[in-house]
Protein backbone atom coordinates (compact mmCIF):
# COMPACT_ATOMS: atom_id res chain seq x y z
CA UNK A 1 0.00 0.00 0.00
CA UNK A 2 2.63 2.35 0.87
CA UNK A 3 4.70 1.86 -2.57
CA UNK A 4 1.02 2.37 -4.26
CA UNK A 5 0.34 6.20 -2.42
CA UNK A 6 4.28 6.95 -3.25
CA UNK A 7 3.72 6.12 -6.94
CA UNK A 8 0.55 7.72 -7.00
CA UNK A 9 2.30 11.06 -5.69
CA UNK A 10 5.22 10.69 -7.78
CA UNK A 11 3.09 10.76 -10.23
CA UNK A 12 0.63 13.50 -9.74
CA UNK A 13 3.50 15.34 -8.98
CA UNK A 14 4.98 14.82 -12.26
CA UNK A 15 1.44 15.53 -13.78
CA UNK A 16 1.99 19.03 -11.95
CA UNK A 17 5.34 19.72 -13.36
CA UNK A 18 4.19 18.62 -17.51
CA UNK A 19 0.86 20.15 -17.24
CA UNK A 20 -0.47 17.81 -19.92
CA UNK A 21 -3.08 15.46 -18.12
CA UNK A 22 -6.43 16.90 -17.44
CA UNK A 23 -8.40 14.74 -15.01
CA UNK A 24 -11.89 14.31 -15.28
CA UNK A 25 -14.78 13.17 -12.33
CA UNK A 26 -15.82 9.55 -12.67
CA UNK A 27 -19.11 8.13 -11.01
CA UNK A 28 -18.24 4.65 -9.65
CA UNK A 29 -21.12 1.95 -10.35
CA UNK A 30 -22.00 -0.37 -7.66
CA UNK A 31 -24.46 -3.03 -9.33
CA UNK A 32 -26.37 -5.74 -7.36
CA UNK A 33 -27.47 -3.82 -4.45
CA UNK A 34 -30.77 -6.58 -4.42
CA UNK A 35 -28.21 -9.00 -2.58
CA UNK A 36 -26.91 -6.71 0.03
CA UNK A 37 -28.34 -5.61 3.37
CA UNK A 38 -29.84 -2.12 4.26
CA UNK A 39 -26.53 -1.68 6.56
CA UNK A 40 -24.50 -2.76 4.06
CA UNK A 41 -26.25 -0.48 1.40
CA UNK A 42 -26.17 2.42 4.23
CA UNK A 43 -22.49 2.18 4.36
CA UNK A 44 -22.30 2.19 0.77
CA UNK A 45 -24.15 5.48 -0.22
CA UNK A 46 -21.26 7.24 2.03
CA UNK A 47 -18.34 6.13 -0.27
CA UNK A 48 -18.02 9.70 -2.67
CA UNK A 49 -18.45 9.17 -6.65
CA UNK A 50 -20.48 6.03 -5.60
CA UNK A 51 -24.13 5.15 -7.38
CA UNK A 52 -25.58 2.04 -5.69
CA UNK A 53 -28.16 0.46 -8.63
CA UNK A 54 -29.84 -2.74 -9.47
CA UNK A 55 -29.46 -3.77 -13.18
CA UNK A 56 -31.74 -6.83 -12.82
CA UNK A 57 -34.70 -4.96 -10.62
CA UNK A 58 -34.07 -1.72 -12.25
CA UNK A 59 -33.73 -0.04 -8.72
CA UNK A 60 -31.70 3.59 -8.44
CA UNK A 61 -31.60 4.40 -12.20
CA UNK A 62 -32.24 7.51 -11.31
CA UNK A 63 -30.00 8.81 -8.92
CA UNK A 64 -27.23 7.90 -11.48
CA UNK A 65 -28.69 9.76 -13.85
CA UNK A 66 -29.58 12.88 -11.75
CA UNK A 67 -25.37 12.31 -10.75
CA UNK A 68 -24.34 12.20 -14.67
CA UNK A 69 -26.34 15.47 -14.76
CA UNK A 70 -24.06 17.00 -11.90
CA UNK A 71 -20.84 15.76 -12.92
CA UNK A 72 -21.23 16.76 -16.76
CA UNK A 73 -22.34 20.33 -15.22
CA UNK A 74 -25.20 20.29 -17.54
CA UNK A 75 -28.66 22.24 -17.38
CA UNK A 76 -31.64 21.30 -18.09
CA UNK A 77 -34.22 23.92 -19.43
CA UNK A 78 -37.79 23.16 -20.42
CA UNK A 79 -39.58 25.20 -23.41
CA UNK A 80 -42.86 26.16 -22.55
CA UNK A 81 -45.82 27.11 -25.75
CA UNK A 82 -47.83 29.96 -25.35
CA UNK A 83 -50.79 28.15 -24.08
CA UNK A 84 -49.66 24.83 -23.61
CA UNK A 85 -48.09 22.69 -20.91
CA UNK A 86 -44.55 22.25 -20.37
CA UNK A 87 -42.33 20.15 -22.63
CA UNK A 88 -40.36 17.71 -20.15
CA UNK A 89 -39.56 14.95 -22.70
CA UNK A 90 -36.85 17.32 -24.29
CA UNK A 91 -34.93 19.60 -22.32
CA UNK A 92 -32.73 22.18 -23.96
CA UNK A 93 -29.16 21.10 -22.62
CA UNK A 94 -26.78 24.52 -21.49
CA UNK A 95 -23.44 24.22 -20.32
CA UNK A 96 -22.43 25.20 -16.84
CA UNK A 97 -20.87 28.62 -17.94
CA UNK A 98 -23.16 30.07 -20.56
CA UNK A 99 -27.00 29.34 -18.66
CA UNK A 100 -28.34 32.67 -19.72
CA UNK A 101 -31.61 33.34 -21.57
CA UNK A 102 -29.24 34.68 -24.55
CA UNK A 103 -27.19 31.29 -24.49
CA UNK A 104 -31.11 29.52 -24.62
CA UNK A 105 -32.23 31.64 -27.70
CA UNK A 106 -29.18 31.20 -29.44
CA UNK A 107 -29.47 27.14 -28.72
CA UNK A 108 -33.18 27.41 -29.81
CA UNK A 109 -32.56 29.41 -32.90
CA UNK A 110 -30.25 31.75 -34.36
CA UNK A 111 -32.77 34.59 -35.06
CA UNK A 112 -34.69 34.15 -32.09
CA UNK A 113 -32.91 36.45 -30.03
CA UNK A 114 -33.63 39.16 -32.45
CA UNK A 115 -37.01 39.31 -31.81
CA UNK A 116 -37.23 38.60 -27.50
CA UNK A 117 -39.13 40.84 -26.01
CA UNK A 118 -38.39 39.66 -22.59
CA UNK A 119 -39.27 35.53 -20.98
CA UNK A 120 -41.07 33.96 -18.81
CA UNK A 121 -39.60 31.47 -16.33
CA UNK A 122 -40.73 29.26 -13.67
CA UNK A 123 -38.47 27.52 -11.35
CA UNK A 124 -35.52 28.44 -8.88
CA UNK A 125 -33.73 30.77 -10.62
CA UNK A 126 -36.82 33.33 -10.07
CA UNK A 127 -38.12 34.80 -6.94
CA UNK A 128 -42.33 34.71 -8.60
CA UNK A 129 -43.73 32.09 -10.83
CA UNK A 130 -43.85 32.91 -13.43
CA UNK A 131 -41.23 35.73 -13.50
CA UNK A 132 -40.60 38.32 -16.59
CA UNK A 133 -37.12 38.07 -17.20
CA UNK A 134 -34.25 39.73 -19.77
CA UNK A 135 -31.70 38.34 -22.07
CA UNK A 136 -29.24 38.18 -19.38
CA UNK A 137 -30.91 36.52 -16.90
CA UNK A 138 -28.84 32.92 -15.50
CA UNK A 139 -30.99 29.99 -15.42
CA UNK A 140 -31.05 26.88 -13.24
CA UNK A 141 -31.18 23.12 -14.23
CA UNK A 142 -34.73 22.58 -14.79
CA UNK A 143 -36.57 26.12 -15.20
CA UNK A 144 -39.45 26.17 -17.42
CA UNK A 145 -39.25 29.36 -19.85
CA UNK A 146 -41.43 30.62 -22.57
CA UNK A 147 -40.14 33.24 -24.99
CA UNK A 148 -42.35 36.24 -25.31
CA UNK A 149 -41.14 38.07 -29.17
CA UNK A 150 -41.69 41.88 -29.81
CA UNK A 151 -44.02 41.12 -32.23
Amino acid sequence: KQWYQRRVAFTAGIDVIEGNRVYIPCIFVLNKIDQISIEELNIIYRIPHCVPLSAHHRWNFDDLLEKMWDYLCLTRIYTKPKGQLPDFTAPVVLKEGDRTVEAFCNNLHKDLLKDLKYALVWGCSVKFQPQRVGKEHTLEDEDIVQIIKKH
